[in-house]
């Protein structure tokens, strides 16, 4: 990156700093003639003078002399305001062209950061500097050219209209510019000097909530929440006072140009008016001046606040791009170049003299130097700090060594460009990273070096598409499309994405995250895409699963169906009202009692005040119940009607109202005990509230709340129909078509296993995976588990078929017996090709065909380990 911001205009916005300065010098003679004209209406359209009144060589009347000027007034008026409007959105597109690159070069420095980089950085302070303090520095740009030369030259053309008029009312407007010019700029430094302090104090702020936010749980553990807030209050106190005394200077400054600003018309009022008395001027010319000298204060005032922004902006911009250059960034080019074929790295590895130091100096890695021929399984054992991950990192091409090298099929891995070494070779570090997106996306991450084929863009959008990659071409962006298809397939070993389900369920049972993926899409709703192909399919399931449970005495124990004649007493009331699943959150169970649709269909049916009455049963029961309970106690689970926090608003509700006289309660208390009755399950809950006159009853509402639907409403109940697919639930809820019955050994467990042998029965069992894939893994994997986490990572890296695997503790996250299931399956999957395993677990070492040991840095034995009757193996038997 360039190193002033001044270098960095001139090298990518020049051309766009001469069309503003172009669209500048064109508003200056609109703007003379506008305070020209003034003069001339008030001494001759207004004056005493008899005529004649020429204009263009054509004579009019007074009258129309006057609306002729005042006609060619407004013209101008409206041409300088034209350029005024073509040039600022100029420079703000200019602005904003040049703030998207530089965020755009920051971010692909971040990606360029040596690894212990980041150990002194925290994200908190890269996402201030990228989003928020970039942002001046962008405004910036647009302004850079077009702000002095802008207001430069309106005020040189308002003070040469002065001087035309009077040289001493000119000299008089100028008079204390010299005092200003030689105070505000020793205040400025002042002020920017604090500017800098302030920037850096933010940025540690950030820092501080960055580091909270990630040891929270630690915080909290320790009781020191008392301590981290006081520490955050004195980091804020030093804003606080660098900021009072940025304003005692900042308005400081506004008062000198104020108070000068206003010496202005004292003089011109003054001298002026003696020189209007005198006759040496007219009046209409010191009404023009006096006008002018209005205008010339604003030019005046955005120069000054042009000044303090420049340096603003110089301490940003150079505090950025040292932050953002450290040493060792990696260079450009090995993130841009791609061979034309990608050379294969199985050949022989060598390690020469390779050393690694701490920040401090300390060396973590000493001459380690090592030679392997043939691709083989080779194991990294070593205490903790030994140096295996740093190791590790250096044969991924992820760190380079500070000494000796490293040789891959002859290739010295750290002249390699990433296409090279993030093709050939996979990592799995512990943890390893889940971005946000599906967990087919994150499984299929590493295959996404280009865009292979482009997406299929509707024909409306094409030209906005068109418009958006030459915009981005423009501000220096990547013009590649997100939404084409990246995925290099033939990676995989397979020609297209008809293929890809196949691969991806292979990968994931080679990890054992398979039957989670398919546990996933069981509970998850059927997405868009997948409709048209599994709807029919899985009506043909829940046929499967009716006959089951009509045919089995004990299996139709455990799943009471939906029936549109039968109340379902395994589900709530509020599900047997709308028969059907919410769409959105209008009809939610929550929203029900003050729904004004649901009470018209209460009043209707005469349930309202019914309803009510069990409300304030159920209410004066859970106050009974719950009297003398602690919140965490199991009632509270399971009568989830009221939450510990609302007890108390109950026991007053409960109190105050009169079973004869409910409807006298007032809106918020009758909301609160008709939403309690929606929430009973009469299995579950057993309080003899909902018995078969009221269940009668309920029906009748349910048909009438379907019958009277407003068609506005028609789109909010996703209702149930034993012949149609439910689009608004889950897979395992559409098979099903009913409640898992409440009170039955083991319900839950029986009629998953009963799901999953119809699913299979019918071919599905890949398909309701592939929906698993679509689950989103949430911002940074937070819907998966650390273990899941950790398999999808190394699922991710054997998709891609690497040569070269190389694995950190990979698999820690796991328990003890998939720990080794997942390790053996790694191993097979990669026979042939090198991979290496850097762990602490010594007892590995006899599963690998080679194994280093490491030491304080060293390489202290290396060879082969024999396995001995222990299966733990025995000493190295060989050293190479």
């Amino acid at each position: 990156m360039e190193r002033s911001i001044f270098a960095y205009i001139r090298r990518y916005s020049w051309r766009q700093q001469l069309v503003i300065l172009g669209l500048t010098l064109l508003s200056f003679p609109p703007l003379y003639l506008t305070l020209e004209l003034p003069k001339t209406i008030i001494n001759e359209a207004l004056g005493d003078s008899e005529g004649p009144w020429l204009l263009f060589g054509r004579s009019f009347s007074q009258v129309e002399y006057l609306f002729a000027l005042c006609a060619i007034f407004l013209a101008l008026v409206l041409v300088s305001g034209a350029i005024k409007y073509v040039l600022n959105v100029y420079a703000g597109i200019t602005a904003e062209r040049m703030l998207r690159r530089l965020r755009y070069e920051l971010f692909g420095h971040v990606l360029r950061f040596p690894l212990p980089h980041f150990r002194r950085v925290s994200q908190g302070e890269l996402v201030q500097m990228i989003n928020a303090e970039t942002e001046a520095l962008g405004g910036y740009v647009g302004d850079a050219l077009a702000v002095p030369a802008f207001q430069g030259g309106t005020l040189l053309t308002i003070l040469t209209f002065m001087f035309m008029q009077d040289p001493i009312l000119g000299f008089a407007a100028v008079a204390l510019y010299p005092l200003q010019i030689y105070l505000i700029p020793r205040l400025q430094r002042k002020v920017n000097a604090l500017g800098k302090q302030r920037v850096l104090q933010v940025r540690r702020n950030a820092e501080k909530i960055s580091e909270t936010v990630a040891g929270v749980r630690d915080i909290r553990a320790n009781d020191a929440t008392r301590y981290e807030r006081a520490r955050f209050s004195e980091q804020l106190g030093q804003v606080f006072w660098i900021r009072f005394d940025i304003y005692k200077k900042k308005f400081l400054i506004k008062f000198i140009n104020n108070f000068i600003a206003q010496l202005g018309p004292f003089f011109f009022f003054s001298i002026g008016g003696y020189l209007v008395i005198a006759g040496d001027i007219t009046l209409g010319a010191l009404v023009a001046v006096v006008g002018a000298q209005k205008d010339l204060a604003s030019p005046w005032k955005e120069l000054l606040t042009y000044y303090q922004t420049m340096w603003d902006v110089r301490i940003k911009y150079d505090q950025t791009v040292s932050q953002f250059a450290p040493a060792g960034l990696h260079e450009a080019r090995l993130q841009d170049e791609e061979p034309e074929t990608i050379p294969a790295l199985d050949g022989p590895i060598k390690v020469s003299g390779v050393s690694h130091a701490d920040e401090g100096g300390g060396l973590i890695l000493d001459n380690v130097g090592f030679e392997i021929r043939d691709p083989c399984h080779i194991a990294i054992l070593g205490p903790a700090g030994a140096g295996k991950e740093e190791l590790s990192l250096m044969l991924a091409g992820l760190l380079p060594p500070q000494g000796g090298r490293i040789w891959m099929s002859g290739q010295d891995v750290a002249g390699l460009p990433e296409a090279v070494l993030g093709r050939r070779i996979g990592y799995v570090g512990s943890p390893s990273a889940v971005f946000s997106g599906t967990i087919e996306d994150n499984l299929l991450y590493g295959l996404m070096y280009r865009p292979v084929r482009p997406r299929d863009i509707p024909p409306e959008i094409e030209d906005q598409h068109r418009l958006a990659v030459l915009e981005a071409i423009r501000a220096g962006n990547s013009p590649h499309d997100p939404e084409a298809d990246w995925i290099d397939y033939e990676a995989i070993g397979i020609s297209g994405p008809k293929e890809r389900l196949g691969a991806l369920v292979r990968v994931l049972r080679l990890v054992l995250l398979e039957e989670d993926v398919y546990r996933l899409g069981v509970r998850s709703t059927l997405p868009e895409t997948l409709k048209d192909e599994l709807t029919a399919a899985l009506l043909e399931a829940r046929r499967v699963m009716q006959e089951r449970l009509a045919g089995d005495e004990r299996l139709a124990r455990l799943v009471e169906p939906f029936d549109p004649d039968r109340y379902n007493n395994n589900a709530t009331m509020a599900e047997n009202l709308l028969f059907g699943t919410p769409v959105g959150s209008t009809f939610d169970i929550d929203n029900l009692a003050r729904h004004p649709y649901v009470r018209r269909v209460l009043r209707e049916t005469g349930l309202l005040d019914t309803l009510l009455e069990v409300g304030l049963q159920v209410a004066e029961t859970m106050v009974e119940l719950f009297a003398d309970l602690p919140p965490e106690h199991e009632y509270f689970r399971q009568f989830s009607f009221i939450a510990p926090d609302e007890l108390p608003d109950y026991r007053a509700l409960v109190t105050r109202a009169d079973r004869e006289r409910l409807g006298e309660l007032d809106e918020a208390d009758r909301q609160r005990l008709l939403s309690l009755p929606f929430k009973l399950i009469p299995t579950r809950h057993r309080l003899g509230l909902v018995e078969e006159p009221l269940q009668e009853r309920i029906l009748e509402a349910r048909r009438w709340f379907r019958d009277h639907l407003p068609e506005d409403l028609q789109g909010a109940v996703a209702f149930f129909d034993p012949a149609r697919y439910n689009e608004a639930t889950t897979i395992q809820d559409n098979i099903l078509f009913g409640k898992i019955a409440y009170g039955q050994a083991q319900a839950a467990h029986r009629v998953a296993e009963l799901l999953t042998e119809i699913i299979n029965e019918v071919g599905l069992h890949d398909r309701i995976t592939e929906v698993g894939l679509m689950a989103p893994a949430g911002v940074a994997g937070g819907r998966l588990s650390a273990a899941q986490r950790q398999k999808l990572a190394i699922a991710r890296s054997l998709l891609k078929r690497p040569d070269i695997l190389v694995c950190y503790e990979a698999t820690g996250a796991l328990d003890a017996v998939e720990q080794a299931q997942v390790r053996d399956a790694m191993r097979e999957e990669m026979k042939g090709r090198w991979m290496f395993w850097a762990t602490s677990r010594e007892d590995w070492g006899t599963a690998f065909d080679h194994v280093l040991v490491l030491e304080r840095g060293r390489i202290v034995r290396d060879g082969r380990l024999a396995s001995g009757e222990d299966g733990k193996g025995t000493p190295l038997v060989a050293a190479s």
